[in-house]
């Protein structure tokens, strides 16, 4: 992997995010859905904090970086564009590292405006921002957890509802896992648990950096960019 080819993927694939008109509805809906549920709870809540906008992140994650991710590689299969691209001076390990960069960045965008929340509640409150900046900081590592998963789906097949369903299903299973397993007993059940997204998201949420929930994280990203690799590799 080649820095230089990375960027330029990055760049590249920036670029179309950015002047999609779905990649504005994606991130419209996003910030909808997220100030209409935190702010109908927050004054029920009675607290000065975010934990009901980071409790509702690894489900809304779930749906919309597959919405993000599901074109990435899909759409170049289908239009033909892959086989375009693999005529530059670029590697595979180049073409999944600066697809998945931008996914991250894009998503990274889509958090920008969210700010406005803690800002809202630090003039209303006393706000604690520990864990206000551990939240931002696992919704960033969970982003790339979530959008290593989907390029993985987004390159198994040439249709993008196909990705978008497929990297869904795994973020929904990963984000309630936890809620899932109770009938178990509790031994398998905490075990279980930790393979979910969101208990360590949650961790990290608190302001609790954790080294077990980082190499939870750094290892679904691997293991998803790796897949990725694979499968691009067989159609070299």
């Amino acid at each position: 992997m080649r820095l230089q080819s990375v960027n330029t993927v990055f760049k590249r694939e920036l670029k179309a995010f950015l002047v999609s008109p779905s990649a504005y509805i994606v991130i419209t809906i996003y910030l909808a859905l997220t100030g209409w549920f935190f702010f109908s709870t927050f004054f029920l809540a009675g607290r000065a904090d975010m934990r009901s906008f980071f409790n509702l992140m690894p489900l809304l994650f779930s749906f919309t970086i597959p919405a993000v991710t599901m074109r990435l590689f899909s759409e170049e299969y289908s239009t033909g564009s892959f086989e375009m691209l693999k005529t530059q001076p670029l590697t595979s390990a180049d073409i999944v590292g600066g697809k998945f960069l931008s996914a991250l960045a894009f998503i990274a965008l889509m958090l920008v405006p969210t700010l406005a929340y803690a800002l809202s509640i630090s003039f209303i409150g006393e706000l604690d921002w520990g864990p206000v900046i551990g939240g931002y900081i696992g919704a960033l590592l969970m982003a790339g957890a979530y959008c290593a998963i989907g390029i993985l789906a987004s390159s198994a097949t040439r249709n993008q509802i196909v990705a978008f369903i497929l990297s869904a299903a795994v973020c929904v299973v990963l984000s309630l896992i936890d809620q899932l397993i109770w009938v178990l007993p509790s031994g398998l059940a905490g075990v279980l648990s930790r393979i979910g997204t969101a208990y360590h998201f949650t961790n990290v949420s608190k302001g609790i950096i954790d080294s077990r929930d980082l190499v939870y994280f750094v290892s679904v990203i691997f293991m998803a960019l790796y897949g990725s690799w694979l499968l691009n590799q067989e159609k070299e």
